[in-house]
């Protein structure tokens, strides 16, 4: 009779797993859309990043223009 117990025990803490999962997958999405993503303008401390990094393969060199494809 123990492991009858132990078996449901299993497969409802399996199902509330799931579900408290769900519900933060749906929290994401919402989440993510009342709050898009903001595209357009490349920061200031992405520009320091890529010139440092530049900087570091290359010494000496001088970064003069950063753009962003798309």
């Amino acid at each position: 009779m123990g492991t009858a117990n132990l078996l449901v025990i299993c497969v409802v803490a399996i199902f509330w797993v799931f579900t408290i999962l769900a519900v933060l997958a749906l929290l994401m999405r919402l989440i993510i859309l009342v709050f898009p993503e903001k595209r357009g303008k490349i920061d200031g401390a992405v520009i320091s990043a890529i010139s440092a990094a530049a900087y570091s393969l290359y010494p000496g060199m001088k970064i003069t223009k950063v753009e962003e494809k798309k």
